[in-house]
């Protein structure tokens, strides 16, 4: 008995060990400042985009760029149920992202999208709101997508 209590002690000890794992600051990251964003397309979206991608950015930093957003909303019939009325829908959000470095002239383009589906309610106010609460949750996810590139390249060069 003595034996497994010593044996199972030690198995706590050394699976709660450090594994050195660090994370991450991404504040050292984003070396960048964004002078101008254009955009097209969703209107409301895009807002909520620029907004989640300029606090992220630093205020003064050497590198300035100029950012135009192209985002789509497209939004599907995913299930029907046996008297064909919709159950689900799927909301999928594509944007074509393309920025233009200030100092060093260089361009670069990429396109990012996420997707997700909701169930229609009873109530077409059920559905609707449903619908948002998707769509500000893929807007989160495009926003980190995006951002995420863009320290990416930048880090590259």
């Amino acid at each position: 008995m003595k034996i497994k209590s010593i044996f199972f002690f030690v198995a706590i000890l050394l699976f709660t060990n450090n594994c050195g794992f660090k994370v991450l600051d991404k504040s050292k990251n984003n070396n960048f400042t964004i002078k101008e964003i254009r955009s097209s397309g969703e209107i409301r979206i895009n807002h909520k985009i620029k907004n989640n991608i300029l606090i992220n950015s630093k205020e003064n930093s050497e590198n300035q760029m100029i950012i135009s957003l192209n985002t789509k909303k497209i939004k599907t019939i995913k299930e029907r149920n046996i008297k064909n009325e919709i159950t689900k829908y799927q909301i999928s959000l594509i944007s074509n992202v393309e920025y233009f470095l200030l100092d060093s002239d260089i361009k670069t383009k990429f396109i990012k999208s996420v997707a997700s589906d909701y169930t229609a309610g009873d109530n077409y106010s059920t559905s609707i709101n449903n619908e948002k609460k998707v769509v500000d949750d893929l807007i989160e996810n495009l926003s980190e997508k995006i951002f995420e590139e863009i320290v990416e390249k930048i880090n590259d060069l």
